[in-house]
C-alpha cells in the first residue's frame, strides 16, 4: 500500500459509530437490545454520516462481563438473535454504504468455552496447555479486583485471568491456540465484515517467568497490567496475526492497546505496523497514575494534562492514523468526565463534538454521545450490573473508604454510565423496550432522546450531523496537520488550564478550534483567529472572548 492509498483509505473518510447491542434497541420486549434492533435503526446511524458500525461482542456468552467472556467464537448469542439476523444486518448496512466491524476478544475466553472445559479436566488432555496454568500463584491483582489467579480443584492448579475469574487467559505460546483464533477471525471476514476492533490485545504475551521477585509489591499486591502489558515478543504474535488474517483484505483494524510507548508506535500502526489504528488511553486516563486504574486513587483532571495527552497522540500518529474517541462502553460520559460540575450539559456535549470532529483521525461516536447522554449515578452498589464497578467498590471499602465515599467513585467511573439504554423517545423506557430494561433508563430521557432532538434544529443530535457534514466536505479537517496553540507557556497563555486551542493546516488553508472548559468567560489571546471567519460554534452568535463552555470553529 503506498502513501496516497493509505491517506484516502475508506475507514479514514467517515466516522465510526459504536453500538453496545444489549442497550441499543429491543424489538422483542425481552428488555435486551438485539440485532434486529440495530437493523431498524440503521438510518439513524447513516444520518450521522457514519460509514462503519462497531458492534461490541454478540457471541454466545454467560454474560459475566456482558459478552467479553466468549463461549463460542463463531456463533451468535440467542440473546441478540440468529446468524440469519446477522447476515441481514450485513446486507442492510451495505445498502446504506455502512460496514460492520466485529469485536475480537482473543486474550481470554469464557470459563464455559469448550476449550477451557476440556483444559481444566487434567494436565494430560489435548487442550491441557491452551490456558495459563501454574502450581503456585503470584501476588498479581486482576484488573477487576482480587487475585489474578484462581484455583481449579479438578486440575489441581491455578489458572491466570487478567480480568474476571470467569475469563481465563488463553495461551498464545501454543500454535494450536493461535490457529483456532485466526480461523475464527477469518470466519467473520468470509461473511463480509469490514474489519475488527481487537480487545485487550496488549496482554496476550506473558512473561516467561511468573514466580520471580519482580512480581512482589510493597503493599502485597501488584497490578497484573503492570506485569504483562506489552511484554517483549508480543509483536511476533501480532505480525503472524496480520499475515494469517488481515493481509490482502480491504478491511480496517483498530486495537485496544494501553501501554504502547510513542517510540514503539511505528511497529503497531501504519503501513509497517500490525494494525491500522490503535486505541490508547492517555487522554481518558489522565486522572490515574502509572496505568493502575484504581478509581478511588484518581486525581482531578487538569486540562493541561488532557491537552498534552491529545497533542502527544496527534504527534506520534502524524505519519499513521488516529482513532479519536472520548466515550465507549468502558468509560463514563464525556460531558461528566471532562467538564466541571455545573457546566451546561448541552453546550458541553457540543464542545466535545467539536474536538471529536476537529482532531486529525477517524471520529468514533459512541451510542448516545450524539444526543448528549450523561452519567447514570445509581444510588446503591446493588443497582450496578458492571462487574468492575462491584470490584472497585469492594477495593475502596477494603482500603478504608466509607460506603458514601466508595459510591462517589463508582458513580463517577462505572462502565454502567455508558450502558444505560439508548434513549429513542419520551415514551416508557425511552422507547428502548416494551419490557423491563436490563439496566435502568436514565431519568432524563423525557427531554434527552432522539425523537425530541430530531425536531430541535439546535439540538446536540443536529449539531453532530452538521459537524459530520463539515468534516466530510473539508480537506483541511480530513487531511490537515494538527498543531496546538500555546500548549504550556503560562506567560504567553495564562489560561492554559481553561482553554484548548488548536489548528488544522493544509497548504494555505487553516482551521482554528477553541474550547473553553470552564463555567466562566475567558479572554482569548490576541489575534488568535487572525481575520478568520466563524464556521460553527455551540453559541449562535460570536464574541471576542469565549463564554462558559463555549466552543468555536474558525477558518480562512
Amino acid at each position: 500500500m503506498n502513501r496516497r492509498e493509505f491517506i484516502f483509505a475508506w475507514w479514514k473518510k467517515k466516522p465510526v459509530y459504536q453500538i453496545y447491542p444489549k442497550s441499543f434497541f429491543d424489538t422483542t420486549g425481552s428488555g435486551t437490545g438485539d440485532l434486529r434492533g440495530v437493523i431498524e435503526k440503521l438510518d439513524h446511524v447513516k444520518s450521522l454520516g457514519a460509514g462503519v458500525i462497531w458492534l461490541t461482542p454478540i457471541y454466545p456468552s454467560p454474560m459475566i462481563d456482558n459478552g467479553y467472556d466468549i463461549a463460542d467464537y463463531t456463533a451468535i448469542n440467542p440473546l441478540f438473535g440468529t446468524m440469519k439476523d446477522f447476515d441481514e444486518l450485513i446486507a442492510e448496512a451495505k445498502r446504506r454504504d455502512i460496514k460492520i466491524v466485529m469485536d475480537l476478544v482473543f486474550n481470554h475466553s469464557s470459563d464455559q468455552h469448550p476449550w477451557f472445559l476440556e483444559s481444566k479436566t487434567s494436565r494430560e488432555n489435548p487442550k491441557a496447555d491452551w490456558y495459563i496454568w501454574r502450581d503456585e500463584k503470584t501476588n498479581w491483582r486482576s484488573i477487576f479486583g482480587g487475585s489474578a489467579w484462581t484455583w481449579c480443584e479438578e486440575r489441581g492448579q491455578y489458572y491466570l485471568h487478567t480480568f474476571a475469574k470467569e475469563q481465563p487467559d488463553l495461551n498464545w505460546e501454543n500454535p494450536d491456540v493461535r490457529r483456532a483464533l485466526f480461523d475464527a477471525a477469518n470466519f467473520w471476514l468470509d461473511k463480509g465484515v469490514g474489519g475488527f476492533r481487537i480487545d485487550a490485545i496488549v496482554y496476550i504475551k506473558k512473561p516467561e517467568k511468573f514466580l520471580d521477585g519482580k512480581a512482589d509489591a510493597p503493599d502485597g499486591t501488584c497490578a497484573v497490567h503492570n506485569m504483562i502489558a506489552n511484554t517483549p515478543g508480543i509483536l511476533d504474535f501480532l505480525r503472524e496475526f496480520k499475515r494469517e488474517v488481515f493481509a490482502g483484505r480491504d478491511i480496517f483494524t483498530v486495537a485496544e492497546a494501553n501501554s504502547v510507548k510513542p517510540e514503539e508506535l511505528k511497529f503497531w500502526v501504519g503501513n509497517d505496523g500490525v494494525f491500522d489504528m490503535l486505541f490508547e488511553f492517555s487522554h481518558v486516563n489522565v486522572m490515574f497514575n502509572n496505568g493502575d486504574e484504581v478509581w478511588h486513587r484518581s486525581h482531578p483532571i487538569k486540562l493541561s494534562e488532557f491537552k498534552k495527552a491529545l497533542s502527544s497522540s496527534q504527534a506520534v500518529t502524524r505519519h499513521s492514523w488516529y482513532p479519536i474517541y472520548f466515550e465507549n462502553h468502558d468509560k463514563p460520559r464525556s460531558v461528566n468526565n471532562f467538564f466541571p460540575h455545573g457546566s451546561d450539559k448541552i453546550l458541553a456535549a457540543k464542545a466535545m463534538a467539536i474536538i471529536l470532529f476537529g482532531l486529525r483521525g477517524t471520529p468514533f461516536i459512541y451510542q448516545g454521545e450524539e444526543i448528549g447522554m450523561t452519567n447514570a449515578a445509581f444510588k446503591t452498589i446493588d443497582e450496578y450490573d458492571d462487574i468492575s464497578s462491584r470490584g472497585a467498590y469492594d477495593l475502596a471499602r477494603a482500603d478504608g473508604l466509607s460506603d458514601k465515599e466508595a459510591m462517589r467513585f463508582v458513580q463517577k467511573f462505572s462502565r454502567d454510565n455508558a450502558r444505560t439504554p439508548m434513549q429513542w423517545n419520551s415514551s416508557a423506557n425511552a422507547g428502548f423496550t416494551s419490557g423491563k430494561p436490563w439496566l435502568p433508563v436514565h431519568d432524563d430521557f423525557k427531554t434527552c432522546n432522539v425523537e425530541a432532538e430530531e425536531k430541535n434544529p439546535d439540538s446536540v443530535l443536529n449539531f453532530y450531523r452538521k459537524l459530520s457534514a463539515l468534516r466530510n466536505s473539508s480537506d483541511v479537517l480530513l487531511r490537515g496537520e494538527y498543531e496546538e496553540i500555546f500548549p504550556t507557556n503560562e506567560e504567553i497563555f495564562p489560561t492554559n488550564e481553561e482553554i484548548f486551542v488548536f489548528t488544522r493546516m493544509l497548504g494555505m488553508k487553516k482551521i482554528i478550534i477553541a474550547v473553553n472548559f470552564t463555567t466562566h468567560d475567558v479572554n482569548l489571546p490576541e489575534k488568535i483567529f487572525d481575520g478568520a471567519k466563524k464556521i460553527l460554534g455551540n453559541y449562535p452568535d460570536e464574541k471576542n472572548f469565549l463564554r462558559a463552555t463555549e466552543a468555536v470553529i474558525y477558518g480562512n
